[in-house]
């Protein structure tokens, strides 16, 4: 393994986390650029003389860098990748994401946003902007969240976390991997009173819940998506809320981000839309830093990288 490498940066960053960088790598060359948002734009010239990149670049531009060995991504999700021909370019090139990293903050999240609906915390946060009592009459309309029925589909790390969370709650859990076959999800959906999606973006999964699938759900249920908005039928999920046939909905991720101000999930009733915001937290961006630099240090010494995506499994 060459000692000293070029490494591009794709984001912006503070001069704290740039700090901590030269301080991980003082002889190696970083070159400082902000994160792309046109996916058309081609590589500047810094690109092409890498070996390491450090952020979620146009994936254009992998295959022209014949220099390139290894892509850390800076996020969970890497569905915009998988049309490259990674046949070929994975015998040069390593493609890691950050899998594992957001478990607890999404976890938490999912269930802050579904107590929400059940207390009804999105219609009482309405009123207050309005400056409106409207007090006794709605508490015929709030819920707990007791001996739920609540199918997780997608168990990896988040859901099993979730199911963790909820356990003090005495509900009941149906879990489901992505490959599992659809039978089975199927079956479980008619009797859920809620359900989370945390599968990624795969083939597989889109549009797995099309507007089929959610007529199976009963009129009271809350579906919960914090994976990939490709997985759902948004027009069919805005048409059900909009005539009272689901309880709600908790949407972190949509097809299209940001959406669109006249996308009809804005208007849909019993809905919070978090804004691809549930991994968050106020720690984020040192601990990604960190992230990467226990990964450089294995990329120095040949060993196992975190987070490699495995192209066979589909994430």
């Amino acid at each position: 393994m060459q000692k000293t490498l070029n490494i591009f940066i794709s984001d912006e960053l503070q001069k704290s986390e740039r700090a901590r960088l030269l301080a991980e790598a003082p002889t190696d060359t970083f070159f400082w650029h902000p994160h792309y948002e046109d996916q058309t734009e081609p590589p500047p010239s810094d690109f092409l003389k890498c070996q390491i990149c450090l952020g979620n670049v146009p994936p254009d531009w992998i295959a022209l860098n014949p220099e390139l060995k290894w892509i850390q991504l800076l996020s969970i999700g890497f569905g915009e990748y998988l049309h490259l021909d990674w046949q070929q370019l994975a015998d040069r090139i390593q493609l890691t994401n950050i899998a594992g990293f957001f478990t607890e903050p999404v976890a938490q999240s999912m269930l802050a946003g579904l107590l929400a609906l059940y207390r009804g915390l999105d219609q009482l946060a309405v009123l207050k902007e309005a400056k409106q009592w409207v007090g006794d009459p709605l508490r015929g309309g709030f819920k707990t969240l007791d001996r739920a029925n609540v199918v997780l589909f997608g168990y990896g790390a988040i859901n099993r976390r979730f199911e963790e969370l909820i356990q003090p709650f005495g509900c009941q859990t149906i879990c489901l991997s992505s490959k599992t076959g659809l039978d089975d999800l199927d079956q479980a959906l008619p009797s859920a009173d809620v359900v989370v999606s945390t599968v990624p973006d795969t083939p597989s999964t889109q549009n797995i819940f099309s507007a089929k699938r959610l007529e199976l759900l009963k009129k009271t249920a809350i579906f919960i998506n914090f994976g990939r908005g490709s997985v759902i039928d948004e027009d069919a999920l805005v048409q059900r809320l909009h005539d009272s046939r689901l309880g709600g909905a908790v949407i972190d991720v949509t097809q299209s981000e940001p959406l669109s101000n006249n996308h009809g999930l804005w208007n849909c009733p019993n809905t919070i839309i978090t804004q691809h915001t549930g991994g968050g937290t106020d720690d984020e961006r040192p601990k990604k830093i960190e992230w990467f630099c226990d990964n450089l240090k294995r990329f120095r010494q040949g060993i196992p990288l975190l987070g490699e995506v495995d192209f066979k499994r589909g994430y």
